[in-house]
């Protein structure tokens, strides 16, 4: 299988290359140059296997057995989940009036940024023990991608991680999944700005090819195409699970709502579909709505500031991935792709709404956005109904669900990707009204050791930054960094 860039200007790479380089040289994305189509009598048999099954069967498609023989393959994914809460890796809660939800946070952090991360730290670990090299990881976080990245990697000889934390603005218990790991691999800046702001000194190291290349530099962020293929498994098993038969011809849609600020699972979503499974989606987001917006009204326009919502995780105003899906949905066309994303560097707006590309996206995706209010009523309205409570992200998702039942619209079997577990959200649980319930394992944090290098206003952060990856190279090498690796 080979990668080529969103924006058809850089070199074809492997599985391999793929998963090392974050962008393409040209600023694109990577991306399949083919999606394998799945008959009728694939997707009866993968209805049949267990979650951890079926991502194997996924990931073989995409890696190359060249790259990673199958039994290597299961062994890694098998080590990736080995410290999953529950034996089932992901889980299906059916509750009352039709509402099913798939739990995809039993991993260490709560989130379901654990299933990619600790499948793509494997992968990583794979070859770069295979090759004997070292990489420096660079990660900004609105939330769970920090903790999950650094728990995937924490202890490695062969990772280093670096993660930026918009500090005051994760919950407590986020920051302190992250604060709070010692490990010497581990890198960790408390950044006096939003999500989107600790992400430009990130991409301004990014920028520097020579300097990425001297020091091993890669970022493990939802643009990394390993964390997308194996997001693409969520959209399977909520599919299998949820379909009333596969018996039926045309086999039978399923409604999946999927919770995004990035777009990472969307992307995962519209590459299922791709493929060939019948799941119609719809995007959840919260006020900060700019995939809402471009669903609804082809309005792709960067606003000024991020809103701090209770989904904070969310709160993000530059979702990366819808590059992947306007180059999926125009039908792999680098060139319309490459222009488009010049219009939003030159004018941070991209209008598509006499664009053909826009009526594609309304027929692929459906969207809502939904207010701090309309989230603390649908956690309420869930633990009065299941006494099931929900975390504010998936509650955006169980929101759509409740809108569409109580308007009698719900002809359809849906299932709602659940992206985090509500221990990580106490103060969204009590703005709801209910109790938190907390376990040991996160009570524990309080009483840590903590580690936070502050980066504040009026620092030069790219060059702290540097700073610390030159650091880290200094220590793997003995000193000298050898520009060959």
């Amino acid at each position: 299988m080979w990668y080529t860039s969103t924006r058809g200007m850089a070199p074809r790479v492997n599985f391999e290359g793929a998963l090392f380089s974050g962008y393409a040289p040209d600023g694109g994305l990577y991306v399949p140059e083919e999606f394998p189509q799945l008959d009728r009598e694939t997707l009866r048999h993968w209805s049949t296997l267990s979650y951890r099954s079926l991502l194997k069967e996924l990931c073989a498609l995409f890696i190359g057995l060249e790259l990673i023989p199958r039994h290597d393959l299961n062994d890694l994914i098998d080590q990736a989940f080995s410290r999953f809460r529950h034996r089932d890796v992901v889980h299906l809660r059916r509750l009352r009036n039709g509402l099913n939800i798939l739990e995809l946070w039993h991993g260490v952090t709560y989130a379901f940024k654990d299933l990619s991360l600790s499948c793509t730290a494997q992968f990583l670990q794979y070859f770069l023990q295979k090759r004997k090299k070292h990489v420096t990881i660079v990660v900004g976080t609105s939330g769970d991608t920090g903790s999950a990245a650094i728990e995937s990697v924490q202890g490695s000889k062969n990772m280093d991680i670096i993660v930026l934390l918009p500090k005051g603005l994760c919950t407590k218990i986020q920051e302190l999944q992250m604060t709070t790991v010692l490990k010497e691999n581990v890198h960790v800046f408390g950044v006096e700005g939003n999500s989107d702001e600790l992400d430009e000194p990130i991409k301004a190291v990014f920028a520097d090819v020579p300097f990425v290349q001297k020091h091993n530099l890669m970022s493990l962020n939802s643009i990394n195409w390993s964390r997308v293929l194996v997001q693409m498994a969520h959209h399977f098993f909520a599919y299998f699970q949820c379909a009333p038969s596969l018996d039926t011809h045309p086999l039978p849609a399923v409604e999946v709502v999927v919770p995004t600020g990035a777009g990472g699972n969307l992307a995962a979503g519209c590459i299922a579909q791709k493929m060939g499974l019948p799941i119609r989606l719809v995007v959840a987001v919260n006020r900060n709505d700019i995939i809402h917006r471009t669903v609804q009204k082809g309005d792709f326009s960067l606003c000024e500031v991020v809103k701090p919502t209770l989904a904070s995780a969310m709160d993000i105003q530059v979702p990366y991935n819808m590059e992947r899906i306007f180059w999926l949905l125009s039908d792999s066309d680098s060139q319309a792709t490459r222009a488009l994303y010049m219009l939003l560097e030159i004018h941070s707006s991209i209008q598509l709404l006499f664009l053909f590309l826009f009526i594609v996206l309304s027929e692929a995706v459906t969207s809502e956005s939904v207010s701090d209010e309309a989230i603390t009523q649908t956690m309420g309205r869930c633990w009065e109904e299941n006494q099931y409570l929900l975390c504010p992200h998936s509650a955006t998702a169980v929101n759509y669900h409740y809108q569409q039942t109580d308007s009698g619209q719900s002809s359809i079997s849906r299932c709602c990707l659940a992206s985090a577990s509500a221990v990580k959200f106490p103060e969204a649980v009590q703005a709801a009204g209910l109790t938190p319930q907390t376990p040991a394992e996160i009570l524990a944090l309080e009483h840590k050791e903590t580690r936070c290098l502050p980066m504040q206003r009026g620092d030069d952060w790219m060059q702290m930054l540097r700073d610390t990856i030159e650091g880290v190279s200094q220590r793997w090498h003995g000193g000298a960094v050898n520009p060959s690796e």
